[in-house]
């Protein structure tokens, strides 16, 4: 027995109910997926426009991530960034 009618004998074994599940698992992570790609081109449609209008888009994208951690754990990771850098360069 080959792999492709294995997996076809072990959906057999698989209940209607599961086979259903399954199934709208797999299209909800599929529409999901299509979002995902729409999402991603509408940032990219963004970052362009910002770009065009003079803006350093490498510097944005840190800024966006910057503001995604907590003030005080930001401020943290600054002063360590600014205690390493002056080991390292003085």
């Amino acid at each position: 027995m080959d792999d492709a009618s294995a997996v076809t004998d072990n959906s057999h074994s698989m209940g209607n109910a599961a086979r259903e599940q399954l199934k709208a698992f797999v299209a909800r992570i599929e529409r999901l997926e299509e979002d995902k790609k729409q999402v991603m081109e509408d940032l990219k449609e963004v970052y362009a426009e910002a770009k065009a209008m003079g803006y350093d888009t490498k510097i944005l994208r840190r800024v966006v991530a910057l503001r995604k951690i907590d003030r005080n754990e930001r401020q943290e990771t600054e002063a360590l960034l600014e205690l390493y850098m002056g080991a390292v360069e003085g």
